[in-house]
């Protein structure tokens, strides 16, 4: 039912395996197979030709994938093979055979501190991981009528929070959602996202309009500020509320990109009133203003923050989003999860890769035939039976 993150985190691109993933099973593969290889050369060529000092490298390769016990294993094999002179495997001398002992002890001792490294990394990981899923939980597929998909990606490596912030919520008053981008990037300001998401999660259970919640996110952003020396907390955001009752969105722009609309095949930037970021103390006193939307049944909704729209080519221009979405999301149909996919993809064929994080949060909005019913033929044309030609 859930889309991690939603749906975008499953395909997200894992770090190699010299960077903490898992390694491969490829890798277990050279010890034994360069132990084996060299013996059978060294057995079938000349005596006066000597490869047995190659041997030498199994334990370390042996430390890179096994245990201790395992090299241990490597070590003591190519030892006892060049120590025994029944077996022929080259005439290494007595300073020889200690060094490639010493260098078999050494790599015990090295894929010992390896394995307790590797074990503190996967905890360490996990608990991470688990904290960032915290701050930021996978989104359900649907929420009341809205299909909704995110994609995010941070632009520290290796993190899945970084700081930007998309929820979706359904409360008394119906669907709303938050997407945001807080000052700074990367771990840095997961404090500032933890806290806004927070504060927008009660928000929409006590909130009678979207002014509210965003004089509740303003505020939030101002305490903590005071609390903190030196901290000017500030956050760009745009509020979005899919009605229940009525076919319509209600959107308030705290200085944020604003939303656009997937139409058929054209793609329209919605008008939406600039106000003021979150943080500075406005929202409280001046509340945006609030724009509605009226909505028909295939409307689709995609909204981003800056890392997308300020993303860059090799020229220095700018990705332009709006021309691309029509013809990336024609075949798409209402599939938010594929529209952010292709959405990404496109944008890293576009730079080439991301300095900044990247949220896209994706709409696709189910109407219902009995509520495009109640909207009545003369608020819906599509619906508006054909004359009778015989009145």
């Amino acid at each position: 039912m859930f889309r991690v993150a939603a749906a975008s985190r499953r395909d997200r691109e894992e770090p190699g395996w010299l960077r903490g993933a898992p390694r491969p099973r490829w890798v277990r593969w050279p010890p034994p197979v360069l132990l084996a290889v060299m013996c059978v050369i060294q057995l079938a060529t000349p005596e006066t030709v000597d490869l047995s000092f190659l041997l030498a490298a199994v334990p370390p390769l042996a430390a890179l994938s096994y245990g201790a016990s395992a090299t241990a294993l490597f070590g003591g094999a190519v030892v006892l093979l060049l120590a025994l002179p029944d077996v022929g495997l080259g005439r290494p001398g007595d300073s020889d055979l200690l060094t490639v002992a010493f260098v078999a002890l050494l790599s015990i001792l090295f894929a010992w501190v390896r394995s307790r490294r590797d074990a503190q990394l996967v905890t360490v990981r996990t608990v991470a991981e688990a904290a960032q899923f915290a701050v930021l939980p996978p989104l359900p597929e649907r929420v009341g009528p809205v299909r909704c998909a995110g994609l995010y990606r941070a632009a520290q490596g290796g993190t899945l929070v970084g700081g930007d912030l998309f929820d979706v919520r359904k409360g008394p008053c119906g669907v709303r959602a938050l997407v945001g981008d807080v000052q700074g990037h990367g771990l840095a300001a997961v404090g500032t996202v933890a806290a806004l998401l927070g504060a927008f999660r009660e928000a929409v259970l006590d909130q009678p309009d979207l002014e509210g919640v965003a004089a509740r996110l303003d505020r939030r952003l101002v305490v903590d500020s005071e609390e903190a020396e030196h901290a000017e907390l500030f956050a760009t955001a745009v509020l979005l509320e899919f009605r229940e009752d009525a076919p319509e969105l209600r959107i308030v722009s705290c200085g944020h990109p604003p939303p656009l609309l997937l139409r058929g095949g054209a793609v329209e930037e919605l008008a939406v009133a600039p106000g003021a970021p979150l943080g500075l103390g406005i929202a409280g006193v001046a509340p945006p203003e609030e724009v509605t939307v009226g909505l028909k049944p295939g409307d689709r909704l995609l909204v981003v923050t800056d890392g997308v729209t300020e993303a860059r080519d090799a020229s220095g221009a700018f990705y332009p989003l709006a021309e691309r979405l029509s013809v990336l999301c024609a075949d798409l149909l209402d599939d938010p999860a594929a529209m952010t996919s292709a959405v990404w993809r496109d944008l890293m064929r576009f730079s080439g890769g991301v300095g900044d994080d990247v949220a896209l949060l994706a709409f696709s909005l189910d109407l219902g035939l009995d509520l495009r019913l109640e909207r009545g033929p003369e608020l819906d044309p599509e619906l508006d039976p054909e004359p009778d030609p015989g009145t």
